[in-house]
Formats: structure tokens, sequence, C-alpha cells
């Protein structure tokens, strides 16, 4: 029998990775939120690492993609990119009712400045 947090990061990391839920998972509080998706958009979410304790959930996730579009100032390098990105579930009765997230742009920004 599978635990309460087995069952809940099953269902977070489902979530993560099912390509319909990226306009989700690009929602953050950061104010460059609404560039991400239009930058970024072959981008492809994985979970990195994942961690449950109760109804809470966090994961680690790897996102990868072509800087294709303006994003935070920078024109479009065509460059290949790895981000990395946190964010909190909450799930009950086998539903996520909140999450929210946020992009590591500590290491984003490096990878689009000229060589």
């Amino acid at each position: 029998m599978k635990t309460v947090e087995q069952k809940n990061i099953e269902i977070v990391t489902a979530f993560i990775e099912a390509a319909g839920n990226r306009s989700e998972l690009d929602r953050t509080e950061q104010f460059f939120a609404e560039q991400f998706g239009e930058a970024f958009t072959d981008r492809h979410y994985a979970v990195d690492e994942i961690l449950a304790q109760g109804e809470k959930v966090t994961a680690r996730i790897a996102i990868t993609g072509t800087h294709q579009g303006a994003f935070a100032g920078k024109a479009p390098t065509g460059r290949s990119v790895k981000i990395t990105q946190f964010r909190e579930f909450r799930v009950v009765d086998g539903q996520i009712v909140a999450h929210r997230g946020w992009f590591d742009t500590g290491t984003l920004l490096p990878q689009l400045q000229a060589n």
C-alpha cells in the first residue's frame, strides 16, 4: 500500500510532466513570468528532485528549451538553456489545490550572455 506522500508525489510528477500544464508552470510572481513562455516556446519540464511531507510537495524542476524570443531585455540567441524552477504544491484528497513557483534566474541569465 502506498503512503499519502508516495501518492502525492505521483500526482505532482504527472502534473509537471504533462505538456498541457506548461502555462500553469510558467506562472510565478516574478516580474518576467509573462515573457517566459514567449521566449522559450519549446520548453520541456522534468522533475529533478521531489520531496513530500503530508499534503505538501516540493519539486525541483529542470526546464530545457531554446531562447527564441526576447526575455529580460535579451534578444533571442537561439541557445539551448537549462533552467531550474522550484515549486511548492498542496495536494488534498488526490487533487492539487494550490501551487506556486520560482525560476532560478541566477543560472538562466548568464546562459543568455554573449561569449
